[in-house]
């Protein structure tokens, strides 16, 4: 891609060194520098910390709107509000921080010293994957992959553990995702960034890795060179303490790695050495550990900044060099063309390194779909693939939309990852955007027992605890996202198509529920999860669902073999789940899997049928697998207690913190924090899959004395634990 394409500028951002808009043309790699943060952070300056202090899911019951604007509520009496983390390498800018800004030096933080250590900090582990045979007959498993640098919101100010607003990019299609680089920073704020806890939880549940962002900035957007110097400086015994500082970060917080940016000209070919021995030293020092590193296409080996749009000589000792390999990945900049990248991944192959180890850069930020990708370059349907590809700033999905309701936010991002037709076994003919689920197999990791989704997407209107409102305050989580289905949607029909979407408007537990409406002009069947799972004489299947006013007939289907080829069906049996019933309310239907113990379930799928001809609404809001009764809990947790609080004309602003429930049940999915009112009703606050949870503005009930909450542990079936109580007196 050019460089002088005309891409809108960003807006100067908070750092001092910023040019005015008029003093450079906008282009690309402008654009792509500084949306390092900078996209993010319009209209961060003049809010201050205090005045916008994030909301966790559902904290405040009284909150009117989903965009609720800090002016009409009380500012906070202190600042108790934690944030993602995020650094100078050593040396501080001149001068003085914005508002709500921060200046930190990562050579001084210590995980003893970190106040929001408890609040930033992942829980899940990284799950493993497995490739189930596509439902897209050119979707190919072990080729191309994808990277995808996401920007969830602004390096300051970003908050660790949610907000209450459903206006958020709830990411949900991991299945065709292999790393997530949470990109940010900018010269005003901080260029090193510690992906939140809520974006890795929700990653590594679907085995997805997250890096951590190290960016150091173009000189005319801010940069130092003193910055890069500073990172990749020796101690007086030769060693590189930054290198091992960002992997004591990532291991603490826990992330998967970091991707490194290397964007401030002015350097030489002793520093390009000194960069490139870093990197090793940081790659040595984080592999033990399962750490990768990504470099970005930028400096090269004569220390310069000059982005070359492949991997060669200039660059090649970045990520391979005589030693062996400096770089897990490398993200080649958009200045490829087809001959770079096939000169690329043949570079590759003779390196004995992976081509597929080298992501060709998308640029969706401004277009999306409509972006002008060669798509043969990369992902060619008549051959083998040529690299892997990355997108840059996906969160366009959201971005771009007038009405930015969750429910239009999921429409735009299926067809983003789906495609037009939004079905990956049937796509668009001579679409011109070549959608992931049409080139890349998707993964799952559902591969044990037990198994559960609600269809909760980590962003809602309300909160829904067994079909009843729990909160009427809309909210983002990542982290209490589900394990969704990884194809959205396979529908199989004779007839005609209904619409299949995820749905606000009512759920059985948390945001969302699978909406199927339409008339039924023939039996319909619903792809839903692919899964390895071993089944016995006590597996049972429960689906939980909502009829409309017209009757439909319920089956679940259970795959016990693949199909035999990418793009043929999956050969479900059917099981009866329902009989042709309406009305309203939420019912669980049962399976018993017994007939089919000793086998493996590879997949599974609802089909229902309607008598009639009128218009069907029919909703999903959990389907689970499991063995035996549900009679025990988890263990709960223990030792709650408020950290820190504040009070102000009736609300309180506290951090809550627990002990990690520890029992038989093993590791609990998350916890959740409700508030108990004096007439014995429970409001949920929020929840987390770490042991802390900031709460703020929280009102008080009449004149009672004191406010009661209770944490509980929740498990993969959603089964509560006892609580561990706490109160705040007034």
């Amino acid at each position: 891609m050019s460089d002088t394409d005309p891409d809108t500028a960003p807006d100067p951002g908070v750092g001092p060194r910023t040019p005015p808009r008029a003093a450079i043309r906008p282009t690309r790699r402008r654009v792509l520098a500084t949306g390092a943060g900078a996209a993010a952070l319009l209209g961060l300056a003049g809010r201050a910390r205090a005045a916008a202090a994030p909301l966790p899911a559902g904290a405040a019951a009284t909150l009117p709107s989903q965009d609720p604007d800090p002016a009409q509520y009380p500012a906070a009496p202190a600042d108790l509000a934690p944030y993602a983390s995020y650094w100078f390498p050593d040396s501080l800018p001149a001068g003085t921080p914005g508002p709500g800004i921060v200046w930190r030096s990562l050579s001084r933080w210590t995980p003893e010293s970190d106040p929001d250590l408890a609040h930033n900090t992942a829980t899940v582990p990284l799950a493993e994957r497995f490739t189930p045979v596509p439902a897209n007959r050119d979707a190919r498993a072990g080729r191309a992959r994808i990277s995808s640098l996401v920007s969830f919101g602004p390096t300051a100010g970003n908050p660790a553990q949610g907000s209450p607003t459903a206006d958020h990019y709830a990411l949900t299609h991991w299945a065709y995702i292999d790393e997530l680089v949470f990109w940010g920073g900018s010269a005003g704020e901080g260029i090193v960034l510690a992906p939140n806890a809520p974006v890795v939880d929700a990653a590594h549940r679907n085995g997805v890795r997250v890096l951590g962002n190290v960016f150091l900035p173009p000189v005319a957007y801010g940069g130092d060179l003193r910055w890069t110097r500073d990172l990749v400086r020796r101690d007086a015994l030769g060693r590189f303490p930054l290198a091992d500082q960002l992997v004591r970060v990532a291991r603490t917080y826990g992330f998967d790695g970091w991707f490194v940016n290397a964007e401030t000209d002015g350097g030489d070919s002793t520093l390009a050495t000194r960069m490139r021995e870093f990197l090793r030293a940081l790659r040595a020092a984080g592999e033990p550990h399962g750490l990768r590193i990504t470099w970005y296409d930028a400096m090269n080996s004569t220390g310069r900044v000059g982005w070359q749009g492949a991997l060669n000589a200039l660059n090649q000792e970045f990520f391979e060099d005589r030693a062996g390999k400096v770089a897990d990945t490398m993200f080649v900049d958009f200045r490829w063309t087809p001959g770079s990248l096939a000169a690329s991944g043949a570079l590759a192959d003779r390196l004995g390194r992976s081509r597929h180890e080298l992501w060709a850069a998308v640029d969706t930020e401004s277009r999306g779909w409509d972006s002008p990708v060669d798509w043969d370059a990369i992902v060619p349907r008549d051959r083998d693939h040529v690299v892997s590809y990355g997108f840059y700033r996906p969160e366009w999905t959201r971005n771009h939309l007038a009405d930015r309701s969750p429910g239009a936010f999921h429409r735009a991002d299926d067809r983003f990852w789906t495609g037009e037709s939004l079905d990956p076994a049937r796509p668009a003919p001579g679409a011109g955007w070549r959608a992931p689920a049409t080139a890349v197999a998707d993964r799952s990791t559902i591969t044990g027992l037990p198994f559960a989704c609600s269809f909760n997407t980590g962003h809602g209107l309300r909160w829904y605890e067994n079909g009843t409102v729990a909160s009427d305050t809309p909210w983002n989580h990542l982290g209490l996202q589900d394990r969704l289905p990884g194809r959205r949607w396979v529908v199989d029909t004779a007839g005609v198509r209904p619409s299949v979407t995820l749905d606000f408007a009512d759920a059985w537990r948390g945001g969302s529920s699978l909406l199927v409406e339409g008339a039924l002009t023939a039996p319909v069947v619903i792809g839903l999860h692919s899964t390895r799972l071993p089944l016995t004489r006590g597996s049972v299947l429960e689906l939980v669902h909502a009829p409309g006013p017209e009757p439909v007939a319920v089956e679940i289907g259970v795959a016990v073999r693949e199909p035999s080829a990418p793009g043929e069906p999956v050969p479900y049996t059917w099981l009866p789940a329902g009989s042709r019933n309406s009305g309203r309310g939420w019912r669980t239907a049962r399976a018993a899997l017994a007939p089919l113990a000793g086998r493996t379930a590879y997949g599974l799928a609802v089909r229902i049928t309607a008598p009639g001809t009128k218009p069907v609404v029919w909703r999903i809001g959990a389907l689970s697998v499991h063995d035996g009764a549900r009679s025990r809990r988890p263990a709960p947790p223990t030792a709650a207690v408020v950290d820190a609080s504040a009070r102000q004309d009736g609300r309180a602003w506290l951090r809550l913190s627990w002990r990690a429930a520890a029992g038989p049940g093993g590791r609990p999915r998350h916890y959740e924090v409700w508030r108990i009112l004096p007439d014995g009703g429970r409001r949920f606050l929020g929840g987390t899959c770490g042991t802390a949870l900031y709460l703020p503005a929280v009102p008080r009930a009449g004149r009672e004395r004191a406010a009661a909450f209770e944490v509980r542990a929740v498990d993969e079936l959603y089964a509560a634990s006892a609580p561990a109580r706490v109160s705040l007196t007034w």
